[in-house]
């Protein structure tokens, strides 16, 4: 796959599989924290007090095709911090080139700050050395003129908490009075990434059998002990929707439409399971939630950007669900989100 290296794009440097065939990710790169972020335990950084969290200051690079990007727009959204935090996506297919503007496409918009034709373009105006992949999600700092942080997981990590003042008061974390805590938060999406999160990619770009099949016993094993996980409790963490819950709906929203197809996750649908498959229409019919998902670009990238899978870059067509059905979660303990004014 393609990278930048020393500044330089590449097409040759990037390998996605080891030797024996199973994919590895690769490390993000730019790691900085927002001055008031609540830094998770396991992460061995401080905020930054360069990065102060103003209004108008940040701007998101994202695709809505891209799951680990959708995070960071569900909780930007959530949260309403649409006016305090601006967005620029790219086009959903992604060739040679890498990340590109396409503003001329439905749903996607020109680079509203930089108007670069390319995603890379950023990266090496925050540093003009850099040897990394491009990924979205970005978060920019139009004060210092530099990426803040590529890793979702952080990101989203300082929206729901270093822009308090800004939001509509919504917490995407357990408040104290909760049985719950950040901390089991923080558990439950490091115990879903490796297996689900990351699990479909592992079946997906995966070049031997035994790295398949590995892949693919862990995928359906983590979704069936969630599945009863969520027979008798409506959110991942206690009775509140927390980014555990973001962390999971990014990936369960594309399943049945493409990673049991394009990616081979074909031991079931999550339409077929008693308990996930409400769970997510609970989520998606959450407000706020619908109007960050973007289908159309969700399945133009997945089956023509990765020809090594999908070499034809034919568009699978189906299923045809029902997002909006009835879910009758609202039956358990805990109360969908309701944002509060804030002053």
């Amino acid at each position: 796959m393609n990278q930048l290296v020393d500044g330089e794009w590449r097409t040759d440097t990037y390998e996605t599989t080891n030797e024996d065939g199973a994919f590895e990710r690769g490390e993000t790169t730019f790691r900085n924290w927002i001055a008031g972020s609540d830094v998770p335990a396991h992460v061995d950084a401080e905020p930054d007090e360069r990065f102060q969290p103003e209004a108008g200051r940040y701007h998101l690079y994202v695709s809505y095709a891209c799951p680990w990007a959708h995070r960071t727009l569900l909780a930007r959204s959530l949260l309403g911090l649409e006016d305090a935090i601006g967005v620029s996506v790219v086009d959903p297919w992604r060739g040679e080139d890498g990340w590109q503007f396409s503003p001329e496409k439905d749903g996607c918009t020109p680079d509203r700050l930089h108007d670069s034709d390319y995603l890379r373009e950023l990266y090496v105006a925050a540093d003009p050395e850099a040897t990394c992949r491009v990924t979205v999600p970005v978060l920019w700092d139009t004060e210092e003129e530099t990426i803040v942080n590529n890793e979702s997981r952080e990101v989203l990590r300082m929206l729901s908490t270093a822009f308090d003042d800004l939001g509509n008061g919504l917490s995407l974390l357990p408040d104290e009075d909760e049985a719950s805590t950040v901390a089991d938060v923080d558990e439950v999406i490091t115990d879903i990434y490796e297996p689900i999160n990351n699990g479909v990619y592992r079946a997906g770009f995966a070049t031997s059998q035994d790295a398949y099949d590995e892949a693919i016993d862990d995928l359906f094993a983590a979704l069936d002990r969630w599945n009863d996980r969520l027979a008798d409790q409506r959110y991942l963490v206690g009775d509140s929707l927390t980014e555990a819950d973001i962390c999971m709906f990014t990936t369960l929203i594309r399943f049945d439409q493409v990673y049991h197809t394009h990616f081979m996750c074909n031991q079931r649908f999550i339409h077929q399971y008693e308990h996930l498959w409400p769970y997510l229409r609970d989520l998606y019919q959450t407000p706020g939630v619908a109007e960050t998902v973007e289908m159309d670009h969700i399945k133009e990238h997945y089956y023509t950007t990765h020809p090594d899978v999908t070499p034809t870059g034919i568009i699978a067509h189906g299923p045809d669900l029902d997002f909006d059905a009835s879910h009758d979660r609202d039956r358990l303990d805990g109360d969908a989100p309701t944002p509060t004014a804030v002053d």
